[in-house]
């Protein structure tokens, strides 16, 4: 091999290894929806218990990365559309998921949902002892907040439920401020969004907070990544996230 030859090769070395550098340096966008308290924004300023650990498991692996705020229903067109190097966080495990996104180990652990209810069918919702009896009310309005996952169990009730149903793509403060307003008999909500919710919306001061029998247990939540984001990263991803969260199996 003559000095050409050798300065060729040592050059197409450089250029694939610098490629491959750019690839695996490439910018992982991390999507999150507005959830208080999980994720929010306050004058401006992010906020929020699981946006603050999403970033420092991001940190801790030392993976490049920017966070955007984007509605749920946008998410994952993202992600059924194949964008690439993008993630999210606080996402359940639902089976039509499986196809399109990468699950972390745990990320969070809900506890079980609550029944939000409107002052006008307060009587009538505390008539029934569990979840199930509730649902076969045909003169009860459910609000479900729609584009997101309740999980497998709740979902399911929602397709078979004799309720009337108000679906909208909004946000789970704005279906309860509809709740507040009579709009839907009741709704479910995350247990740590109503304690967040009271406290901040004098709106729904006239609702009722109600548990009943049959609520399925909270469930896990997880970051998930697009199939292209590396096993490499999805490595660090989660040994990061094993230190800030350890979670007992």
């Amino acid at each position: 091999m003559n000095l050409y030859h050798l300065a060729c090769v040592v050059c197409t070395a450089s250029i694939f290894l610098t490629s491959q550098n750019t690839l695996a340096q490439e910018t992982i966008t991390v999507a999150w929806r507005i959830k208080p308290p999980h994720q929010y924004l306050e004058n401006g300023v992010e906020k929020g218990i699981l946006l603050e650990r999403a970033k420092q498991v991001l940190s801790t692996a030392q993976i490049a990365h920017r966070f955007v705020e984007e509605p749920a229903k946008r998410i994952w067109s993202n992600f059924s559309g194949g964008t690439k190097n993008y993630c999210s966080f606080g996402w359940y495990r639902i089976a039509e998921r499986e196809a399109l996104v990468q699950f972390s180990e745990i990320f969070h652990t809900d506890p079980p949902h609550t029944l939000l209810v409107s002052p006008a069918a307060a009587k009538q919702v505390a008539a029934h002892r569990t979840l199930k009896s509730l649902m076969s009310d045909p003169n009860l309005t459910l609000g479900v907040v729609d584009a997101v996952s309740y999980g497998p169990e709740l979902d399911a009730m929602f397709t078979t439920t004799k309720n009337k149903v108000v679906r909208s793509t909004t946000l789970p403060m704005i279906m309860a401020r509809m709740v507040a307003a009579n709009r839907a008999s009741y709704m479910l909500i995350d247990r740590e969004d109503w304690e967040y919710l009271k406290e901040k919306e004098e709106s729904l001061s006239q609702t009722t907070q109600m548990d009943l029998q049959g609520m399925p247990s909270g469930l896990n939540r997880y970051i998930v990544c697009s199939k292209d984001v590396t096993a490499e990263q999805m490595r660090k991803i989660n040994t990061a996230l094993l230190k800030i969260y350890p979670v007992k199996k």
